[in-house]
């Protein structure tokens, strides 16, 4: 007789599946006007969720016939993916309804495509990854293009959509090579499997290849970037200020737990791949965002930097890589989220504004947003004392540490070279003359910039210690330490 499979660990995901459909039968009642309703229920929902997670048992548990894990290192991926999805809901509201895209369609996609990121971060299984990543990907292809009579928007979409469609192609080429040459799909049986040190036939590593040159593209690592900057610059604002976080985090998260679990062994195979990708992202990050006058390309180049910066600590291997990884995403979350709090908040005589040239003289007419932002662009260029000094510190050391030296020291001059792009926004706010003053950020926004930029400094410092031993317990996890 068929048993039900254990429900507990993946708790979480059915709570938040179930409240998605009901947000949409919500909005489908209420109809028009009800934006501001279903979105502050997805943050409650969320809310909700992240209390279950924290309340969970961090112990290992596998359900659903081997597809699904629940560990501390997926309690600690979900934590930050859920925290970017809530504080992008709550940013999103203002803008949507000033833009006139106030559909209540917008939060409930935004709570399945986190549905599948949680799921993804819980593949335990290449079937069920796949599962994920699709549920994720899907409702990320339809916000982009949500503002559908822009032209650059549906390009945005469409872009995306296609080389979204590649990618899970090339992801899935490469699952059917491991199962072609081991026979399974399961994380479990192929750690088993090539935990003897014995070469793994040139068909699973060329699979392994295909898998992470698919994974590559959802984080946006080079060379595999070329649709973050059309796709970020052409979604609406909100849609870009949520792609730059919680998506970047789940897909990284779930890279670490593909390569470290069931390829674990394999290090010396793929070792290289991620070196390269780490190098290449560092560069083109730091080279390609100098040129940049539009702040929304800026930040996708700068979001390609800095998944290079974490992939330093994916390609040391090691426990302490995976732990300087974690923080690192930690920090960078709260810098990003805090970054487009402002970004959002870039209005001109009721119209959006993009442009740095913009923000010129803001330290006169707003200084209170101009010092939020300068701490953040400080923090990104890794600047001590800021929160973000110390999530390079952490990769960079992992790195040094698994004998990485120069991809350590290639890291250190790329981050010096970004401060060029970094500073000249602070130059703009604080030496330019004022042309055009900003209008006031909404108190949702303006409560999001003051609370990140405040954990940048000094709550980092203050309460530092449950984040790196909550992360150090994660990668603990992964490796069954």
């Amino acid at each position: 007789m068929q048993t039900l499979p254990d429900l507990l660990p993946a708790l979480p995901e059915i709570v938040l599946a179930c409240a998605g459909m009901a947000l949409l039968m919500i909005g489908v009642f209420r109809g028009e006007g009800s934006l501001r309703l279903v979105s502050w229920l997805a943050v409650a929902a969320l809310v909700v969720v992240g209390v279950l997670l924290v309340q969970g048992p961090a112990e290992r548990a596998v359900t659903f016939s081997g597809l699904f894990v629940s560990d501390a290192f997926g309690i600690f991926a979900k934590l930050l993916i859920v925290t970017a999805s809530a504080l992008s809901i709550i940013l999103s509201m203002n803008y949507l309804e000033r833009e006139q895209l106030a559909r209540f369609e917008y939060p409930v996609l935004l709570v399945f495509a986190t549905l599948g990121m949680l799921a993804m971060v819980s593949a335990n299984n290449l079937i069920s990854l796949y599962i994920g990543l699709e549920l994720q990907s899907l409702s990320l292809y339809v916000v982009a293009a949500f503002r559908r009579d822009v032209a650059k928007s549906s390009e945005a979409g469409l872009k995306y959509f296609v080389l979204g469609a590649l990618s899970s192609g090339l992801l899935l080429y490469g699952a059917s090579l491991v199962y072609g040459f081991t026979g399974t799909t399961s994380f479990d049986r192929l750690a088993v499997m090539f935990a003897g040190g014995a070469t793994p036939p040139l068909g699973v590593i060329v699979g392994m290849v295909f898998v992470a040159a698919g994974l590559a593209f959802k984080i946006s690592a080079v060379p595999f970037h070329m649709w973050t900057p059309d796709v970020y610059e052409g979604a609406p604002t909100s849609v870009t200020a949520f792609f730059a976080v919680a998506p970047k985090v789940a897909a990284m998260s779930l890279f670490i737990r593909v390569l470290t679990e069931p390829f674990g062994h394999l290090l010396p195979q793929w070792q290289q791949v991620i070196w390269f990708c780490s190098l290449a992202s560092m560069i083109i990050g730091a080279l390609a965002a100098i040129q940049q006058t539009n702040i929304k390309r800026l930040m996708a180049y700068s979001s390609i930097g800095h998944i290079g910066y974490a992939l330093v600590g994916l390609a040391a291997g090691s426990q302490e890589g995976v732990r300087g990884v974690l923080i690192y995403l930690a920090i960078y979350l709260a810098m990003n989220v805090g970054t487009f709090a402002i970004i959002l908040s870039m209005r001109q005589q009721g119209r959006m504004v993009e442009r740095i040239s913009d923000l010129a003289g803001l330290s006169k007419s707003h200084p209170l947003m101009a010092f939020a932002m300068a701490m953040f662009m400080f923090s990104m260029a890794g600047v001590p004392p800021l929160a973000g000094f110390f999530g390079k510190f952490y990769v960079f050391m992992s790195a040094i540490q698994a004998g990485l030296y120069g991809l350590a020291i290639l890291g250190v001059l790329t981050s010096v070279a970004s401060c060029y792009y970094y500073l000249r926004i602070i130059k703009v706010m604080y030496f330019d003359d004022l042309v055009e003053p900003l209008e006031r950020p909404g108190r949702a926004a303006a409560l999001v910039m003051t609370g990140t930029a405040l954990f940048i400094f000094p709550v980092f410092y203050l309460f530092a210690e449950p984040l790196l031993s909550g992360a150090g317990a994660a990668a603990a996890a992964l490796f069954h330490g």
